[in-house]
């Protein structure tokens, strides 16, 4: 009986460092992960990550122990992992007026969560390969996009004319021509004159060319370019 004590509880002190290894792990690599987006200031950051990726892990551990111990699918439980990161992905896009946001933070949160299940799953060289992969794009791709002008960013404008209907109608009329849509547009008439400020998601050639275009117009007595925000 001594034996069989030792014996079980030896496998049982082996399961709970294989166990606690494998979280660990999963906790690094999504805080490696989480650390980046942080820096960039995303929705999603360092806790964030570390728990996608770590829940991720916890879930695919215990769908393995719990069906040695009580029978059943090793994968029951970690199949379920799939959708519910899917659910919570899909709360962070955004759609408002054909803008959508969010893509890149859902598409990160999905692959932190193979990350977690990987390393849950005892495939560490996978697991650290994949983060690899992830920061790669995340990071460099992102700098080689802003490099050679590839990345879509948010321009705000604002322009002033006799009258907003006016103002409106031409803006309008040269964004079509520019295959360009108007967001956020928001327009004020004081004392004979209209102001109009309104957003566009485009990159940053096709904003340079649209300042041109509002220059040229006779219709706006002034063209300003407030800023450029980067979106996902």
């Amino acid at each position: 009986m001594d034996h069989v004590i030792q014996a079980m509880g030896g496998r049982m002190a082996d399961v709970l460092s294989t166990a606690i290894a494998r979280l660990a792990v999963a906790a690094l690599l999504g805080g490696i992960i989480g650390l980046e987006r942080e820096l960039r200031h995303k929705p999603a950051g360092l806790r964030t990550n570390i728990f996608i990726c770590f829940g991720a892990a916890m879930f695919t551990v215990l769908s393995d122990q719990l069906a040695r111990g009580f029978g059943g699918d090793h994968t029951r439980i970690a199949a379920q992992i799939i959708p519910g990161i899917g659910f919570i992905g899909a709360g962070s896009i955004l759609h408002a007026r054909g803008s959508i946001t969010g893509l890149t933070t859902a598409a990160t949160l999905f692959v932190v969560a193979s990350v977690g299940m990987a390393t849950g799953g005892g495939l560490y060289i996978t697991a650290v390969f994949a983060t690899g992969v992830i920061l790669i794009a995340l990071a460099l791709l992102g700098q080689l996009e802003r490099r050679l002008e590839l990345k879509s960013l948010r321009f705000t404008f604002e322009v002033t004319g006799k009258s907003t209907e006016a103002a409106l109608n031409e803006l309008s009329h040269i964004l079509d021509a520019e295959e360009l849509a108007m967001e956020d547009v928001n327009a004020v008439s004081l004392d004979g004159s209209a102001r109009v400020a309104f957003s566009i998601k485009c990159v940053r050639p096709e904003a340079d060319l649209l300042t041109i275009r509002l220059h040229e117009s006779s219709l706006f007595s002034s063209v300003k370019r407030i800023g450029a925000i980067e979106s996902e």
